[in-house]
């Protein structure tokens, strides 16, 4: 099982270089688009960014604050139209039960994301357990299903809400 990836702000985790970060995911982005025939446009490019500057789940919303602060004609067609691009593309994955959106680890390999949603302070943790995807993909092969990218996601409380 690979080591789950906490979606929070990095100041209480281990040492994190958030601006390498972000130059990685967009780079990674950039080459992928490339290889794919895909455009990552400024537009797509700039709500990647603050999609990974939050490294937290991030409302639409929330991303059109932000680029309505460098752009005079920012809206919300904008943002979504950018958004459904990047999860298309695999770059962003959105996890439905918050209705936010968070950059993707992986974006280079088809998966099933597998995500751990705290119904009270909505910290995500991403699991990347191959195993988990190898039965899904095998009982949905044995019903007859095809499965499309997407997630899954788990709900109950993280440690520390479950704790208080």
């Amino acid at each position: 099982m690979g080591k789950p990836l906490e979606y929070m702000p990095h100041d209480h985790a281990t040492p994190h270089d958030h601006a390498a970060c972000i130059d990685h995911a967009v780079r990674t982005a950039a080459d992928i688009c490339a290889q794919r025939g895909l455009k990552l446009t400024p537009v797509r490019r700039r709500i990647l960014e603050i999609v990974w500057r939050a490294h937290a789940p991030i409302g639409a919303y929330d991303i059109l604050a932000e680029l309505a602060k460098e752009r005079d004609k920012a809206a919300p067609p904008t943002v979504y139209r950018a958004l459904e691009f990047l999860i298309n593309a695999g770059l962003v994955h959105r996890i439905d039960s918050i209705n936010a959106f968070i950059g993707c680890d992986e974006p280079a390999r088809a998966h099933i994301a597998q995500f751990l949603v705290c119904r009270k302070c909505h910290r995500v943790v991403e699991i990347d357990d191959s195993g988990i995807n190898r039965l899904l993909a095998e009982k949905s092969l044995a019903a007859g299903f095809r499965i499309e990218p997407t997630s899954l996601e788990i709900k109950g409380l993280c440690g520390e809400c479950g704790d208080a």
